[in-house]
């Protein structure tokens, strides 16, 4: 008889959201004035306040027609060292001094269905209230964002991304085993996902797959339950389909008969909420009937490019993020000579359907650029490498900027000194 599981409740950063704004300097009284520096944010309105509730202040605000309930208290604050090696970069000067931080002002809020607005009002506030920030510690997704980013996020007009809602983590064991999963989703009403049984030779393909999924089901929101349904998320060589979908830890341990990570003892003391390993269906009748299969199991499909899907909401976002900052490239073209390439949609035959295709840029006009085509089109017979043309910023989908130290991109331009 198969033992009968049951999860724990949600801890308090898995039901709501929590931030911690870490200041520069924290010998100033860092709760004075912070209602009054919400109140300044574009779009807010400060509904009802509460001052001084066991050391919390909780302030109820209107933000694009929803109300949210907001507190904020100041507290210790220690930030684990490997969250500076996860995701974002860091000078060595702001990791000393997120380091030797002690005190934060920590924003807890709970989130709406549109779970990337409640996560960029959140960081908006983060950004308001303590106007000297050296970062903010998403606690919630367990990551450390720097200062830059939060300010350059909190400031767009974009939406912030579903992969910035998460992050995700990794613990390595015997016989090179490593266990994925995620932080931060079920602060967006949505299951933690994993990946079982990984490997270190398969771990970067295995986190791709884990990332792209956990945007999906961000993406779909409340209205999608992985746990039920499945989705078609990509293919592998030779047009293999990627279709996945999840069970509840609970169930999904007694798929694997030798677990060496990731079982009934290691949740002990975490990862026994609401979290769910990931499972393949490899053909229309597995799931019908419901036989799952490891993700483990494609190893050998992989191949050198995966092909993912992105969802038509998130491909409109990056276009919008790369039309907003496309000052960095002039700046970077004109005045640093850095080399650029950019992603320009390409009209096809078919109404409304584009080839996204990269080329490099070669002179800037006012709001126009001449660019050359680097690499041969699929789908468009008629032009091929080293095409050049000039276009406008609307015809931009993405763009890179080489610098001497990295590449920066719409999302990590945080990263060039003009910020």
């Amino acid at each position: 008889m198969k033992k009968t599981l049951i999860e724990a409740p949600l801890g308090y950063w898995e039901e709501k959201s929590y931030m911690m704004a870490i200041p520069k300097d924290d010998s100033k009284n860092l709760l004075s004035d912070v209602i009054e520096r919400i109140a300044t944010i574009p779009k807010v309105k400060i509904v009802d306040t509460d001052y001084d509730i066991e050391g919390h202040i909780y302030v109820t605000l209107s933000y694009e027609k929803e109300q949210y309930e907001v507190g904020v208290y100041l507290g210790p604050v220690n930030v684990p060292e490997y969250y500076l090696n996860h995701n974002f970069l860091f000078t060595k000067e702001e990791a000393q001094g997120l380091l030797n931080a002690r005190l934060a002002l920590t924003i807890y809020m709970e989130f709406k269905k549109n779970a990337k607005k409640s996560y960029h009002l959140q960081l908006k506030i983060a950004n308001a209230i303590v106007p000297e920030l050296l970062g903010v510690l998403d606690e919630s997704a367990e990551r450390m964002l720097p200062a830059r980013w939060v300010n350059l996020a909190a400031n767009s007009k974009v939406l912030p991304s579903s992969k910035d809602l998460f992050s995700v983590q990794a613990v390595s064991g015997k016989n090179s085993k490593v266990w994925m999963h995620t932080h931060g989703m079920t602060r967006c009403h949505m299951t933690e996902l994993e990946i079982l049984e990984s490997d270190q030779a398969n771990y970067n393909n295995h986190f791709n797959l884990l990332s792209i999924y956990a945007m999906y089901c961000l993406d779909k929101g409340e209205a999608f339950d992985p746990r039920i349904e499945s989705a078609y998320i990509g293919q592998l060589i030779n047009g293999y389909p990627v279709v996945v979908t999840c069970r509840s830890w609970t169930e999904a341990i007694f798929e694997y008969k030798k677990l060496q990570l990731g079982g009934e003892k290691d949740r002990q003391q975490g990862h026994n909420t609401m979290t769910s390993p990931m499972f393949l269906f490899k053909s229309q009748q597995d799931e019908q009937n419901g036989t799952l299969s490891k993700i483990n199991e494609y190893d050998s499909l992989w191949g050198d490019n995966p092909l993912y899907f992105f969802s038509d909401e998130e491909t409109q976002r990056m276009k919008d993020l790369a039309m907003e900052r496309f000052e960095f490239v002039k700046r970077s073209f004109d005045e640093k000579s850095y080399d650029c390439l950019l992603k320009i949609g390409l009209p096809l035959k078919q109404k409304g359907k584009f080839e996204h295709i990269w080329f490099e840029l070669l002179e800037i006009d006012g709001d126009k650029f001449k660019a050359k085509l680097t690499q041969e089109p699929y789908d468009i017979p008629d032009i091929h490498t080293g095409y050049t043309n000039w276009f406008t910023v609307e015809d931009i989908t993405d763009w890179l900027i080489y610098t001497p130290e990295f590449a920066v991109n719409p999302s990590n331009v945080y990263l060039l000194e003009e910020i």
